[in-house]
């Protein structure tokens, strides 16, 4: 059994030409992202900026206008991707360890206790708060929202599947509460969905620094344990037999995808579907190794959300579509047809 095992998973290793296409597409949209947007800079000029600072020439933009590319634009351009990759690792990594390709990085309580924590903070203070205090709200409240599904999901058995039902449960509770704090404070309610439907708005590179230590180590914890999670598939026994240990390995996988998805809603709001669309799509047209999943990911789920927010800046600018409106958009008729599929 384990030669045939190791014979399956040899057939699904990552290939040095899966992560060539995945770096070209993932640079490909991050400079047609970069070179469009609601500010009228011209692409041309973009272009020759970057070109000029390559370079050493002179620059053609004016001192606002390169303020506006390199302090705005450029830095959400990347946050996305650091957003996209932290929440499509993280679905691929809980479709993994529970099995389930429906699963998605929210499914133990994150987006409801993020939701509950940054409500808390919007509703106290009359200008609906400062951003670093919804920020540090939001990532407690996703990973306090998580903490908590696991002490009650370990106090009442040790198996995912109780696990699961503990975060439907607590999902439920944290919900509740943020609709009645909702409720108290009525005049709140436009910021708080604001911040619920998703955005990508930077400060400068601050959100990207605050993303990106959680999202390299919850990387390299989810890479390293990609092999660990093709063994899980086969079952406990059999993960067992081959010398991994289950329960130590959903615990490191579940804490490090957490971290990376506590810091992404933090920064940009309840943005759904792309931890569930993205390892889909990677499975479907690559193959359902998670040492293929994982990895790849990382680099299309900043590609997916690029995208969507290059469209959600674009379509109706000067005014912005909230992002995770256009996540939706893609992500639910994607939903529906592999609801249909599975079905099949």
């Amino acid at each position: 059994m384990t030669k045939a095992l190791g014979g399956a998973l040899k057939q699904t290793k990552l290939r040095p030409h899966h992560l060539l296409v995945g770096v070209t597409v993932l640079l490909a949209s991050v400079l047609l992202s970069v070179l469009l947007g609601a500010a009228e800079l011209g692409w041309q000029r973009v272009l020759a900026e970057i070109v000029a600072q390559l370079t050493g020439g002179a620059s053609p933009l004016s001192e606002r206008e390169a303020a506006i590319l390199w302090q705005l634009r450029v830095p959400r351009v990347v946050l996305g991707v650091l957003v996209g990759a932290a929440l499509a690792v993280s679905g691929a990594a809980f479709q993994g360890v529970f099995r389930n390709p429906l699963a998605d990085p929210y499914l133990l309580g994150a987006a409801a206790g993020a939701g509950l924590a940054a409500t808390l903070v919007i509703t106290a203070t009359p200008a609906g708060g400062p951003s670093v205090s919804v920020q540090l709200a939001a990532f407690v409240g996703a990973l306090g929202g998580v903490g908590l599904t696991w002490l009650v999901g370990r106090s009442a058995g040790r198996d995912t599947a109780t696990l699961v039902l503990a975060g439907v449960a607590v999902g439920a509770f944290l919900t509740a509460g943020q609709t009645f704090v909702q409720q108290l404070r009525v005049e709140s309610l436009q910021q708080v969905y604001m911040w619920i439907l998703g955005r990508l708005t930077t400060t400068g590179w601050r959100e990207v620094l605050i993303v990106l230590p959680y999202l390299a180590v919850a990387a390299v914890v989810l890479c390293t344990c990609a092999r660990l999670l093709d063994l899980l598939g086969t079952g406990d026994e059999e993960a067992a037999a081959l010398g991994v240990h289950p329960g130590r390995v959903r615990l490191l996988v579940l804490t490090a995808a957490s971290l990376a998805t506590a810091a992404a809603v933090s920064v940009a709001g309840l943005i759904g579907f792309v931890g569930l669309v993205v390892p889909h799509l990677v499975r479907l047209a690559i193959g359902g190794s998670f040492r293929i999943i994982v990895p790849l990911s990382l680099l299309f789920g900043g590609v997916f959300l690029v995208l969507a927010d290059m469209l959600a800046r674009t379509l109706l600018a000067p005014a912005e579509i909230p992002i995770g409106v256009i996540t939706a958009f893609t992500g639910a008729p994607f939903f529906a047809v592999l609801l249909h599929r599975r079905r099949a």
